[in-house]
Parts: C-alpha cells; structure tokens; sequence
C-alpha cells in the first residue's frame, strides 16, 4: 500500500485504474477499502482512476491525536490530491469524509473539479449533538460493549429498516459487525469522534462555487436526509438527490443507485 508524509505522519492510500483522478474520502474510523467493494469497480470501469485514503487515525495511516480537527484531515487531502492525483480531481465523501470535502471547496475550490456529499450536513442538531455527547461519554467511560450488543446498535443506527427486515442481508451484516468492531479505545479512532459539524455552516457554504452534488439516504438516522437538503440548497446550484431504502451506509447497501448518481453527475448528465 503506497504512502506519502505529510508532517509528521504517514497517510496510506490505494490506487485503481486510469484517466480522470476521483479521491473518495472514508467516514469517521472507516479505512479507504470500504470504498472497494462497490464504488472502486464502477468508477474504474467508467474509466476513471481512484484512490482511497486510510485518514489519520485508521488503517495503516499515522495515529490521530486527541483535539483532531477537521482542518487537519483537510490539510491530509489536499496533500494526496496535489502529490497523489497530481492537481485538480474529482472527490467524493460519506459522513466525516463530506465533512472534509465540503470545508476543503471552501479553502481550495481550486483543487476540486467535482464534489459529492453523501450522508452530510451543514448544521447539527439536537439529536446530532446527543449522539456525539453518548459516544464520547462511553469512550471516556472505559466500558466496552460486547461484540454482539455493538454489532446490533451499529445495525440499528446505520441500515436501513428494509436491510434489516431482510433475514439474510440483515444475519450477514450482523455477522460483519460482530467480528470487526470498532475498537473506541484506540486513541486515533477515538479522536475522530470530535470531528462533527458542530456549527451551522449554511452561511459559509454559500460561497461553494464547486459544482456539487449532495446525496441523502431517506433511512439515514445520523444525517437525515431534511439536513442533506438542507445542505445543498446552501451550495448555490448544488444537485441534490434522495436514495431511497438506505441508511447511513447507503452507499454499500443501494451502490447501484449511488454508483449511477454519481457517474450521471461527473458525466454532466
């Protein structure tokens, strides 16, 4: 797995494909593989290059420090994008990965060609706020949850009803959630807790000026789809859409309709 320095870490990255450069960027404690499965293949058959990143903190990327801040995972990307894409390309991002993307169009627009927002926001809310308040308290706490209970909470919060009300699909995710949970103590994934869009940004996201697409999951319990259309009527001219029966991992649970909202909108279509 290559890998560039950026300070005083090394940030690992995978690369696919040729043509056009499309950096997609993981959500929080995901590694850049969780793009592997369905969005690398049909980015590279429509003859585009991709690389994926493990974000400081996760994977075989350097550690994150407690106080991590989301223009420090921006200053990451636009490392890869300019020693690693070679210049301006497209990006994608889910959750925390959007959170970069969307502050990255604000600080160097220059860089960005194209840009896709999924499951994101650009205010928090009651429920968002109590979410990241539970989770940074069971971390401080020391308390660690049994396999099965995270697998179950995980599924609960993050698929959609009809996954779940699917026998196989919802066994077959239960049994990936139980043998790869997410280790909270681990001080790096630990810090991308506090990587939350904990101010409205509507204001400031007006002055995108990247062509922009924000796609929302109807299911999405951690960022409803009301504040993904939230977020794209403050881009001006940003193209929005809704995909239906998926939750806040939309992206593996529909990828064909993502994949074909995607390469519709870096198509111009």
């Amino acid at each position: 797995m290559p890998a560039i320095g950026v300070g005083d870490i090394t940030l690992h990255y995978e690369e696919s494909g040729r043509g056009a450069p499309v950096l997609l960027i993981p959500g929080s404690a995901a590694r850049g593989r969780t793009w592997a499965l369905h969005q690398v293949p049909a980015l590279t058959a429509a003859g585009y290059r991709t690389i994926t990143l493990d974000n400081r903190g996760v994977g075989r990327s350097g550690p994150a420090t407690p106080g991590l801040t989301v223009e420090q995972l921006v200053a990451d990307a636009i490392a890869v994008i300019e020693r690693v894409a070679g210049g301006p390309c497209r990006l994608i991002g889910t959750s925390m990965g959007a959170y970069v993307v969307q502050e990255l169009l604000l600080v160097r627009p220059e860089l960005v060609t194209q840009a896709v927002l999924m499951a994101s926001r650009a205010r928090p809310d009651v429920v968002s706020r109590a979410m990241t308040a539970a989770d940074l308290a069971m971390t401080a706490s020391g308390v660690t949850l049994p396999p099965e209970y995270d697998a179950v909470n995980r599924a609960l919060q993050n698929l959609s009803p009809r996954t779940l009300e699917d026998p196989e699909s919802a066994q077959d995710w239960l049994d990936i959630m139980e043998v790869s949970p997410t280790d909270w103590a681990d001080p790096g994934l630990r810090a991308h807790l506090g990587v939350t869009v904990d101010l409205d940004r509507r204001p400031a996201y007006q002055g995108i000026r990247v062509p922009t697409l924000v796609l929302s999951f109807a299911d999405d319990l951690i960022a409803p789809a009301a504040r993904g259309r939230e977020l794209a009527d403050a881009i001006p001219q940003a193209r929005y859409a809704r995909i239906a029966d998926a939750g806040h991992y939309g992206y593996l649970e529909q990828p064909a309709a993502v994949n074909d909202a995607i390469l519709g909108f870096f198509a111009g279509a």
